[in-house]
């Protein structure tokens, strides 16, 4: 794991009118290292996600790139560093096949006609460097299974090289076989030295591939946890906001030594 992190938020704020979503909040994702992103809901975890993939600059604070300061005001701004989103939803296209999906809006084109074999053998490549297992490239989408088409939308997140990659509830509405692809995916992700944040409300599921654990509560930091050492009851208590939790302990710890 490198010593400067890929992405660094230092004090983010965004406010929405009267409604204070973000308040001083720090995140730091080193390359090669999974941090997962929870929280109950209205932590402001989407709103987080957002302002790092440019769809809401931030108000306060700054954004840290590989050690320097960067200014994130729009979704082309963060793709160009590279930082590469997959929301929740997917965005794919249920009546167009695998290939035509991994390049919707990057299509190759030679002599003005769609380049259809450069496409499709690229498509076949990056999908066997995953190790993600589809029927044919050539299917629509609505023949896929959820978790592969989970796996299709990370995959066309890879064509741009990102160095960052963001994954917003990859293995929501997923069953037990198709979360276990989705997150060997995320693992394999790790291991060509990517930069990961995980936003997800399965403790099984971060605790299964996450290094560590970042907790919002309230649109601020709860808590930043090592997955390896940190049980599942005390990453819940600081999402929930129990008084019993790692964040408070070490708190009144440091309240005694300074007394």
């Amino acid at each position: 794991m490198s010593a400067t992190p890929v992405l660094a938020l230092r004090g983010v704020s965004k406010r929405f009118g009267a409604v204070q979503a973000l308040t001083d909040v720090e995140l730091e994702v080193h390359a090669g290292e999974v941090v997962a992103l929870v929280g109950d809901n209205g932590a402001g975890k989407s709103t987080l996600v957002k302002t790092i993939a440019g769809v809401h600059p931030i108000d306060d604070g700054s954004i840290e790139w590989e050690g320097r300061s960067v200014q994130i005001d729009k979704p082309h701004d963060a793709q160009h560093l590279g930082i590469a989103t997959v929301y929740q939803d997917l965005a794919l296209c249920d009546n167009i096949d695998v290939v035509g999906n991994l390049f919707l809006g990057r299509e190759l084109k030679r002599r003005g006609v769609l380049n259809e074999v450069e496409m499709e053998r690229r498509s076949r490549e990056l999908l066997n460097t995953l190790s993600i297992r589809i029927p044919s490239v050539r299917i629509p989408i609505a023949s896929l299974s959820g978790g592969q088409r989970q796996t299709v939308a990370i995959a066309r997140s890879m064509l741009g090289e990102p160095k960052l990659v963001i994954l917003d509830e990859p293995t929501a509405a997923l069953g037990v076989e198709q979360t276990a692809q989705v997150l060997d995916l995320v693992e394999r992700l790790r291991e060509r030295g990517l930069a990961v944040m995980l936003i997800s409300h399965n403790m099984a599921d971060v605790k299964a591939v996450a290094d560590k654990v970042a907790v919002l509560r309230l649109g601020r930091n709860n808590g930043v946890f090592d997955v390896k050492s940190t049980s599942q009851e005390e990453i819940i208590s600081a999402i929930t906001g129990a008084t019993d939790n790692a964040v408070t302990r070490r708190a009144a710890r440091h309240g005694e030594a300074q007394k």
